[in-house]
């Protein structure tokens, strides 16, 4: 089979840099299908110098699905499925400071967020990610045993987290499986996150914190991450229903600037 694209591993673990497509052109069915398959093996793909127009970014983000809009976060262009992301001096905190995997606490969570970075600061702003297949694969059998069957409730607080910026829709909550299985791999992945999973609901409350605790701080391992430094007009996308992520803020008080288009999933299944 011929090869359109090249890929780079980041890591072993997680990561690829796709070199040879340019994302604001028409992509063919046969592009379309490498770039798929290089998403699914590698989790999180990474794309250089892309000057992307809003509608591209959506286009693409499109050819994957049905797009997700976010329950409250600011938008551009007045369009709600063009996320935007900024930080800057008057933040009062990043977005995604914190690990995890995009707005767990819908009942659909999205599969995929495309990620389009067009400011940077002069130093600093990368973002790490999780591969929650290998965070599951190094369980002990035991551990493993006793988180497939359970359920965790997801639940989203967005009360003034945008300040005054009026919500698209209410704050979302749903039960899902802790150990997910991937629709398209069959593979199992960890589906616990510290910022949306609440409590473990066949356990007790104390037994729910402890192992919340555990499984949070098991993700954080960082022989099982990769850590990309942005450059402007770097995209990324990954696939959330095997990845965690958190993005690092030490660039006060410059400002960091992007756009986010992300694509609808389905109910995590066991």
């Amino acid at each position: 089979m011929s090869k359109l694209i090249e890929i780079e591993p980041l890591t072993p673990t997680i990561g690829a840099t796709v070199h040879g497509v340019d994302l604001a052109q028409p992509i063919s069915d046969e592009l379309f299908a490498e770039i798929q398959a290089a998403f699914l093996e590698h989790l999180v793909l990474f794309f250089r110098d892309q000057a992307m127009s809003p509608d591209d970014h959506l286009a693409f983000g499109r050819r994957f699905g049905d797009l997700h809009i976010h329950p409250a976060a600011p938008y551009r262009d007045g369009n709600p499925e063009l996320m935007a992301i900024e930080t800057d001096k008057d933040s009062a905190r990043n977005n995604g400071e914190r690990w995890h995997s995009d707005v767990s606490a819908d009942a659909e969570p999205p599969m995929a967020s495309i990620l389009h970075i067009f400011e940077l600061p002069s130093s600093g702003g990368d973002t790490c990610w999780s591969n929650m297949y290998a965070a599951y694969d190094r369980l002990s059998e035991p551990m493993k045993a006793l988180l497939d069957p359970l359920t965790a409730l997801h639940a989203a607080d967005y009360s003034g987290y945008y300040g005054d910026h009026t919500a698209q829709r209410e704050s979302p909550h749903a039960v899902h499986p802790v150990i997910r299985t991937h629709p398209e791999t069959g593979k199992k992945a960890l589906f616990v996150n510290e910022v949306f999973t609440r409590r473990i609901n066949e356990l007790s409350r104390e037994e729910s914190t402890s192992v919340l605790s555990f499984l949070s701080d098991h993700v954080k391992d960082v022989n099982i991450q990769c850590r990309f430094k942005w450059e402007a007009n770097s995209v990324a996308m990954w696939d959330n229903r095997c990845t965690q992520h958190k993005a690092i803020w030490d660039y006060f008080p410059e400002s960091r600037s992007g756009t986010r288009v992300t694509v609808q999933g389905d109910r995590p299944i066991h």
